[in-house]
C-alpha cells in the first residue's frame, strides 16, 4: 500500500493550459518497486507538464477539448470510480486516482504490486483506497477554516513537511494533516528528543487506553417463501491511546465466546505492525466453513495521538436480533395493518431505545387511527403520515409483541403528499431503530486484562461495546417488495 506520486492542480478555465500544478511529490523508492512489480507493463511517471495536459484531457476540463473522442467519450467508457488511465508517452498511465473539488484537482498514482497486463480488478489494489484517504485528508486540511487565497497558499507551503510525517516513502500513516501540524508546533517547543518522521509530538499526562466496539446490523425481511431474508453485521473497533513516550507499543486482542460468529473481511489501520495470516484470509466470499478463523484476533500497533479506527470487520450471524413480519392490506378508504416483532432469545433484552417506524408514502395525511398494541406505545404523526411504535427498553417475557389496527387518510393531495418511487400501492415497510449498550451481536469483546502495553506507566484501560440498527427493514408480505439487498462487500 503506497503511492508513486501525488499532485494538487488548480483548475483555471480560460487560461492557455486551463490549470496549474500547485504541488507535486514523487516517491523514487516506490517507483523502483513499481518497475519491479509491473515488469514489461511498467509506465514511468511523466513530468508535471505532460501529466497536467493528459489529466485535464481525460477529465474533460480543457477549454479547447470539444471534439468527440472514442476512447474517452463512448458509451462503453462510463467512469464511475474516479480512477482513470492517462495516455502519456505512447502508453497509458494507470491507475490514476483523481477528482475535482472546490476548483482544485486532487490526484495520485497508487502502486500496483503486480503486472498491469491484463488490468487487475480495482478491489485487489489496496493502494487505490489509500490514495483516496490521502487525497481526502489533504482536501480537509486545505479547506478547514480556510478563508482566503493567502491562507490557502500558506497551507500549500506546509504540505511538503506534513507529508513527510503523514505519508513517508509514499505509505499513508495518518490522514489528519491538521493534527500533525498542531503536534509539530507543540513538539518543536516542548520536545527535545528526536521524533520519528511519521509521528510528531508526544503525549504528556495520565496514561489511559479506551477501546470501543460498535456493531451495526442491517436486515431485509420479507416473510415470503420465495424470497430469503438477509442480514449482516458490520463492526468497527475505535481506540484512543494516551501513552507517554515516542514509540509506545500496544497489542489488543479481540475474542469471541464459544458460540460467537467469526469476524470476516477484516481491514486494519496502517499503524498495525503485523497480523496473523488467518485474520487476513478470513473472507465472507469463501463458502468453506473450515476457513473461518474464530480468534483470538491480535492487533499489535504503535498508536497515533488521536482517536482512530483500529479495524473494520463483517460477520454473518446465524439469526437477526429481531425477527418480524408486516402485513398491510387496503380496504376501501382504510389500511389494515399488522406488525409482529420477536426478539431472539440469545439477544440481550436491555435496550437504550427501541422503536418501529411505519411510514405511509404516496397517501394523504392520517385522519384517524384505531389500533391495539400488546406492548409499548403508539404515536401518530398525522402530517408526516407516520406511525412510531415506541417499544422502550425491554421486550416482555414472551419476547414477542404485536401491533394491529386500521389507518384512514385524507383524500390525496398531489401537491402536498409525500412521494416515494418505491413504496407504491401495497409496497411498504417497517423500519426498526434500536441500540443495545454493552453488547455485540457477534459476541466480540476486548478483554482489558489481555491488552499488552510497552510504555512508561500503567495505563487505565476501559472497554465499551454497543449494537446499533442500520437499514433494518421489514417489508409488507402482502405486496411486492424490492429484492436488491446483497452482502455488503466492495
Amino acid at each position: 500500500m503506497a503511492q508513486r506520486a501525488v499532485w494538487l492542480i488548480s483548475h483555471e478555465p480560460g487560461t492557455p493550459v486551463c490549470g496549474t500544478v500547485k504541488f507535486s511529490r514523487r516517491y523514487p523508492t516506490v517507483e523502483k518497486r513499481a518497475r519491479v512489480f509491473n515488469g514489461t507493463s511498467y509506465m514511468p511517471i511523466p513530468e508535471d507538464g505532460p501529466f497536467l495536459r493528459a489529466l485535464l484531457f481525460e477529465l474533460r476540463l480543457s477549454d479547447d477539448d470539444k471534439d468527440f473522442v472514442e476512447r474517452r467519450d463512448s458509451c462503453s467508457h462510463i467512469n464511475k470510480t474516479s480512477v482513470y488511465g492517462l495516455p502519456v508517452g505512447g502508453g497509458e498511465l494507470w491507475p490514476v486516482v483523481a477528482f475535482l473539488k472546490n476548483g482544485m484537482i486532487y490526484a495520485s498514482v497508487p502502486l500496483v504490486e503486480q503486472t498491469l497486463s491484463p488490468r487487475p480488478p480495482l478491489i485487489s489494489i489496496s493502494g487505490i483506497s489509500q490514495g483516496f484517504e490521502l487525497l481526502f485528508g489533504v482536501q480537509d486540511f486545505l479547506y478547514l477554516g480556510q478563508k482566503n487565497d493567502a491562507e490557502l497558499n500558506t497551507k500549500l507551503s506546509q504540505l511538503p513537511d506534513l507529508l513527510l510525517q503523514t505519508c513517508p516513502f509514499g505509505t499513508l500513516l495518518d490522514t489528519n494533516l491538521q493534527n500533525s501540524l498542531d503536534n509539530t508546533n507543540f513538539a518543536s517547543v516542548t520536545q527535545p528528543q528526536k521524533q520519528p518522521a511519521w509521528k510528531a509530538g508526544t503525549y504528556k499526562g495520565k496514561p489511559q487506553i479506551s477501546i470501543s466496539i460498535t456493531e451495526k446490523v442491517k436486515s431485509m425481511q420479507y416473510d415470503k417463501r420465495d424470497v430469503a431474508d438477509m442480514w449482516q453485521v458490520i463492526g468497527a473497533v475505535t481506540c484512543k491511546c494516551d501513552l507517554e513516550g515516542i514509540m509506545p507499543s500496544v497489542t489488543i486482542s479481540l475474542s469471541l465466546p464459544t458460540n460467537g460468529s467469526p469476524l470476516q473481511d477484516i481491514l486494519v489501520h496502517p499503524c498495525v505492525t503485523s497480523l496473523d495470516s488467518a485474520i487476513l484470509t478470513s473472507s465472507s466470499i469463501d463458502a468453506m466453513a473450515d476457513s473461518a478463523f474464530s480468534g483470538p484476533y491480535k492487533f499489535p500497533f504503535t498508536p497515533p495521538l488521536e482517536s482512530f479506527n483500529l479495524c473494520y470487520y463483517t460477520s454473518q450471524v446465524p439469526v437477526p436480533p429481531i425477527l418480524g413480519f408486516y402485513q398491510m392490506q387496503e380496504e376501501e378508504v382504510q389500511l389494515k395493518i399488522t406488525v409482529n416483532l420477536k426478539l431472539h432469545e440469545s439477544v440481550k433484552n436491555n435496550f437504550e431505545f427501541c422503536e418501529a417506524h411505519i411510514p405511509f408514502y404516496n397517501r394523504g395525511p392520517v385522519t384517524h387511527v384505531e389500533y391495539k398494541v400488546s406492548f409499548g406505545q403508539l404515536e401518530v404523526f398525522r402530517e408526516k403520515s407516520l406511525l412510531v411504535w415506541t417499544i422502550g427498553q425491554k421486550f416482555p417475557k414472551s419476547m414477542e409483541i404485536t401491533l394491529s389496527g386500521t389507518v384512514t387518510f385524507e383524500a390525496k393531495n398531489h401537491e402536498k403528499q409525500t412521494f416515494d418511487q418505491i413504496c407504491i400501492g401495497g409496497t411498504a415497510y417497517v423500519k426498526l431503530h434500536f441500540k443495545i449498550l454493552d453488547y455485540t451481536l457477534t459476541g466480540c469483546y476486548a478483554d482489558q486484562h489481555s491488552v499488552q502495553v510497552f510504555a512508561s506507566g500503567k495505563p487505565k484501560i476501559s472497554t465499551h461495546r454497543k449494537l446499533i440498527s442500520s437499514d433494518y427493514y421489514i417489508w409488507n408480505s402482502k405486496a411486492p417488495a424490492p429484492v436488491a439487498y446483497r452482502s455488503l462487500l466492495l
